[in-house]
């Protein structure tokens, strides 16, 4: 199967979702009161799904996985905030738990894309002409 556009990929998808729950976490008066912290988690749940789609975009396989790559460094940075979050009391143990076993699942999700495209003889939609 071919996946014609990036909000079709399930890793997008997820990464759409996890994007989303932050944004809803961050709106509490906890977050909303350490403005640097909160924007440094925003960007970085954000960099997630961009990179994904940003990669997909450029229709290469070499850029994707280096996309794919920094999409990766960005979940583990969201996993380190979410500690931080919790240490320091802004969001629930439910929360923590939860929100660390989407960022593990996805983390895991984009590195089992990154193996398969790099084992691939696909070069990518740039390259069929």
């Amino acid at each position: 199967m071919t996946i014609k556009h990036f909000e079709d990929m399930q890793v997008w998808q997820q990464a759409r979702l996890l994007s989303s729950a932050i944004y809803q976490l961050t709106r509490t008066p906890e977050f909303e009161k350490d403005i640097r912290f909160c924007s440094q988690i925003r960007a970085a749940v954000g960099s997630i799904m961009d990179n994904i789609a940003e990669g997909f975009e450029r229709e290469g396989k070499k850029e994707f996985v280096q996309f794919l790559y920094i999409s990766k460094g960005s979940c583990g940075e969201v996993r380190s905030q979410l500690h931080r979050a919790y240490d320091v009391g802004y969001i629930t143990v439910d929360q923590y738990n939860s929100l660390m076993e989407q960022t593990k699942d996805l983390g895991s999700k984009i590195a089992n894309l990154i193996r398969y495209l790099k084992r691939t003889n696909i070069e990518g939609q740039k390259y069929k002409d």
